[in-house]
């Protein structure tokens, strides 16, 4: 069996109970990085095998996994923060499982998109998520997208690139509203709302921008 784990985005306690009893009755969990996996599991004192599985893992590393699951293994899939299969690799090792007849459950917890709307406060019965936008090419096409539909959409955003990536919103559209949550469900959590240039003016504040952030324009 192949279970993909929701796992805390910041604050350890928000793992579910089902998710602690997988991880300790899997024989191997599968991480984007063993270290930070290490914490939330010595964290609930549990010891299990640790293999790493991230966005740089070649076809090899999913065949291993998946050649483990057919020997009988019980894997459990856990990605650095929130729920694997979400802008990470989760959902090519999960495709490789149905492929091979390999039987795959989820084990449900926390998501930073989930975590942000339900303190929106705006309607969200009907939104987009359009993960991380480039680094590079494609990065204008990414916002121009982005800004043409009529519901909310939401979008990942790196502490390195928020400055850069706002101006260029407000660059195309200048109107719009946004909600920027930065480091949900840790010490330093922080919600900014209102226009664009109120946004750019509250985090332009700042000597440095810190963790990672979710955003909605609407």
């Amino acid at each position: 069996m192949l279970y993909i784990v929701g796992t805390p985005i910041g604050n350890l306690e928000d793992l579910t109970f089902r998710a602690l009893r997988t991880l300790k009755e899997a024989d191997l969990i599968a991480c984007e990085d063993t270290r930070v996996t290490s914490k939330l599991l010595k964290r609930y004192e549990i010891e299990k095998p640790l293999i790493s599985y991230h966005q740089h893992s070649k076809v090899g590393k999913i065949d291993q996994i998946i050649e483990k699951l057919q020997k009988g293994e019980n894997i459990a899939l856990v990605t650095d923060a929130g729920t694997p299969g979400v802008s990470d690799p989760g959902n090519l090792l999960v495709q490789e499982a149905i492929e091979n007849g390999i039987e795959v459950e989820s084990i449900p917890g926390v998501s930073a998109i989930t975590t942000l709307i339900s303190i929106s406060g705006i309607d969200m019965q009907k939104f987009t998520f359009f993960g991380f936008p480039p680094h590079k090419k494609g990065r204008e096409t990414f916002f121009k997208k982005l800004l043409s539909y009529d519901h909310p959409v939401m979008y990942y955003e790196s502490p390195y690139r928020i400055m850069k990536n706002l101006n260029l919103l407000r660059e195309f559209d200048d109107d719009k509203k946004l909600i920027v949550g930065r480091e949900l469900t840790k010490m330093f959590e922080e919600v900014k709302r209102g226009k664009i240039d109120e946004v750019i003016e509250y985090f332009g504040q700042k000597e440095k921008v810190k963790g990672e952030l979710v955003v909605i324009v609407h």
